[in-house]
């Protein structure tokens, strides 16, 4: 498949359909490269030029095994997201690194609560891409703003809150 053009903020996005009934995968491009130039204008992190993301849409048993492998976890999880490296310099890239999504897990999510697959996508996307330039969420204080972030990056996309009861 194609690369896909780069964003504004000077990363490109490529998409790669590895596995699972994905729709489209002009639309998922076309998703993820709006999430990632969004999670970028707001999250603001120093990042060198030419700076590339590839989105990797996967299904449930892939993502299995990678996460059995990279966290000791073996079940299916919507999203992980891979680290090209640290920072250099103060400056992530340019290869940022992979975000993975499991079609089953995302279809399944989105129809349990009701939510557009898009925007859940959008979502998983912004988040993938926010542990790629160094947020997390596994304390308190680390969840509170990240998860703070999120609904901000939502916000501006036009997409409700993922974290709204």
């Amino acid at each position: 498949m194609p690369d896909d053009p780069p964003l504004s903020p000077g990363i490109a996005v490529d998409t790669l359909v590895e596995a699972g009934d994905w729709p489209d995968h002009v639309a998922i491009a076309s998703i993820a490269g709006t999430a990632i130039a969004a999670a970028a204008a707001r999250a603001r992190p120093v990042i060198a030029p030419g700076a590339e993301v590839t989105v990797i849409l996967t299904d449930d048993q892939h993502i299995r095994a990678l996460n059995h492998r990279f966290r000791g976890k073996d079940a299916p999880t919507n999203v992980l997201s891979f680290a090209a490296g640290p920072p250099i310099a103060g400056r992530h890239g340019p290869l940022l690194g992979d975000i993975f999504l499991a079609r089953e897990t995302v279809a399944g999510e989105a129809a349990d609560r009701d939510i557009d697959l898009g925007h859940h996508a959008t979502h998983l996307i912004v988040h993938g891409f926010l542990h790629l330039v160094g947020y997390d969420h596994e304390t308190e204080n680390e969840a509170v703003v990240m998860e703070g972030l999120e609904t901000f990056i939502m916000e501006d996309l036009g997409i409700a809150d993922p974290y709204a009861s």
